[in-house]
C-alpha cells in the first residue's frame, strides 16, 4: 500500500471519527431525556467557554439593563451556535471522508471540493457536478443526505422543545410578582396572602410550585441549557422565585401558628413543598458541580425582622422563638448554599435572602427584609435573650464552572478542565 493510499485511508479515518462524535452530542443533548456520563462532548465545552467569555462581558457592563440585556441573549445564541457547529463539523467529517474516496469521485481535484460536495450532499441540494460513481463513496453521499435531514429535524424539535419548557417555567415566575414582588420575597408573599384575604388560597399556591418544581427538575436536568434563559421581565428569575418560594414554605412550616382571623396554617403542604424544591436545589446544584455548606445563610437578627413584619400583618407567631429560630435554620440549610451558588453562577439579581449580600453592613440587611426593624429589635439586649447558635455570617459566594458532562459531581473540588 502507497503513501497516498494510507492518507486516504486515514482521511476517511478520521471523518468517521468526527461524524460518530457530532452524532454522539446530538443524541446525548437532544435524545436522551437525562443527564449523561460522557465528558468528551462538543455541547459541553461550547457552553462553557461561551459562558465564561459572556462573565466576563456582563461583569463589565456599566448599567444593570445593560448586563441583563447581554445576559439574556446568551441561552438563545448559545442554542444558534450549537446546531451551527454541529452542521458544521459534520460536513468536515463527510467531507473527510470523500475527500479519502475521491478516486471513485468526478470532478474532486481538492479538499475544497470535497467540503463542498458534503455540503450539498447534507443539505439534499444535489447539484450533480460533483459526481461519486463507486460504491463507498455513493454511500457516504447517502448517509451524509439522512444525517442531515435527522440532524435538522431534531435541531427543530430541539428548538421547540426548549422553548416549551422555558414558557411553562415563566408562567408561576411571572405571576409570582404579584404576591411576592420583584424580585421576590418570601416574607411578602406571606404578607399579600395574609392582608389581600388570599390566606386560603396558599395551600394551592404551595401545591402548584410543588409541581412547577418537579417539572423544572425534570425539564432542566434533560435539557441543561434551560438554566441560562433568562426570564423577560426585569428583575425576576426562576432561581429567585424558587427560593423565595421555598422561604415562604419554610416560614409557613416553622414560624407561623395561625392566619389572619385564626385560619389554619397549610403547614403540611408547605413541607411538601420544601422536599420538592429541596430536591429542584440539590439535584440540580449536583449537577452544575456546587458543593453543600448546609447552613441557612440568614443571620438570626434577619430572621427576627422577618417575624416582626409577619406579625405586623396580622399572622399568629409561635411564642418559642428559640425552637422556630431552630427549625428555620435547620430546613433552610437543606437549600440555602447551594440555591446561592447558583444564583452568583447565573449572574441573577441578588434578591432578599438569595445571592451575594455580603457587600451589605448588617444593618442594611436587616433594614431590606423589614423597613424599620432595627428599632422594634434594638430593645433586645444581649442578656434579654437566650444563648443559641446564630447562622454564619453571609460570605461571598463563589461558583465553579458548570459540568456539562452530565454526570453529578460529588464534590466542589471536582472542577472540570477547561
Amino acid at each position: 500500500m502507497d503513501i497516498s493510499s494510507v492518507a486516504n485511508v486515514v482521511f476517511v479515518a478520521i471523518g468517521i471519527v468526527l461524524v460518530a462524535w457530532i452524532l454522539w452530542d446530538v443524541f446525548q443533548t437532544v435524545v436522551v431525556p437525562r443527564p449523561t456520563p460522557t465528558r468528551v462532548r462538543p455541547a459541553r465545552y461550547l457552553t462553557r467557554g461561551m459562558w465564561r467569555l459572556w462573565q466576563a462581558r456582563a461583569g463589565r457592563a456599566k448599567t444593570p439593563n445593560a448586563r441583563e440585556k447581554m445576559l439574556g441573549s446568551f441561552a438563545p445564541l448559545l442554542v444558534l451556535t450549537l446546531l451551527g457547529s454541529w452542521i458544521v463539523v459534520l460536513i468536515v467529517g463527510y467531507g473527510l471522508i470523500l475527500f479519502g474516496l475521491r478516486g471513485e469521485i468526478l470532478n474532486e481535484p481538492d479538499f475544497a471540493t470535497a467540503l463542498y460536495q458534503a455540503g450539498v450532499s447534507m443539505l439534499t441540494i444535489g447539484y450533480g457536478d460533483v459526481l461519486a460513481t463507486g460504491l463507498l463513496s455513493r454511500l457516504a453521499e447517502v448517509v451524509a443526505a439522512a444525517t442531515g435531514l435527522g440532524v435538522f429535524a431534531l435541531g427543530i424539535t430541539y428548538l421547540f422543545s426548549l422553548y416549551a419548557s422555558f414558557q411553562r417555567r415563566e408562567e408561576l415566575v411571572t405571576t409570582l410578582d404579584a404576591r411576592a414582588g420583584a424580585p421576590p420575597s418570601g416574607v411578602m408573599m406571606l404578607e399579600t396572602s395574609a392582608r389581600l384575604g388570599l390566606w386560603g388560597d396558599l395551600h394551592h399556591t404551595f401545591a402548584e410550585w410543588e409541581l412547577w418544581a418537579a417539572r423544572v427538575l425534570d425539564t432542566h436536568l434533560a435539557y441543561p441549557i434551560l438554566c441560562f434563559f433568562r426570564s423577560s421581565h426585569d428583575n425576576e428569575s426562576w432561581v429567585s422565585a424558587v427560593g423565595a418560594v421555598l422561604d415562604a414554605a419554610v416560614l409557613t412550616a416553622t414560624t407561623i401558628e395561625r392566619g389572619p382571623d385564626d385560619q389554619a396554617v397549610p403547614a403540611g403542604q408547605a413541607k411538601l413543598l420544601i422536599k420538592g424544591g429541596s430536591h429542584l436545589v440539590e439535584d440540580l446544584g449536583q449537577f452544575l458541580n456546587f458543593g453543600d455548606e448546609h447552613i441557612p445563610m440568614v443571620e438570626r437578627a434577619e430572621f427576627d425582622a422577618a417575624r416582626a413584619r409577619l406579625e405586623k400583618a396580622g399572622l399568629r407567631l409561635r411564642a418559642d422563638e428559640e425552637a422556630a429560630w431552630r427549625s428555620f435554620a435547620e430546613l433552610r440549610s437543606g437549600y440555602a448554599s447551594r440555591l446561592n451558588l447558583m444564583a452568583a453562577y447565573l449572574m441573577t439579581p441578588p434578591t432578599q435572602w438569595i445571592g451575594d449580600r455580603s457587600i451589605l453592613p448588617h444593618g442594611r440587611r436587616v433594614e431590606e427584609v423589614a423597613p424599620g426593624a432595627l428599632a422594634d429589635l434594638r430593645w433586645r439586649s444581649a442578656a434579654d435573650r437566650p444563648a443559641t447558635p446564630t447562622a454564619p455570617t453571609v460570605t461571598t459566594v463563589q461558583a465553579l464552572p458548570i459540568d456539562y458532562g452530565g454526570s453529578p459531581a460529588t464534590s466542589m473540588s471536582e472542577t472540570p478542565d477547561a
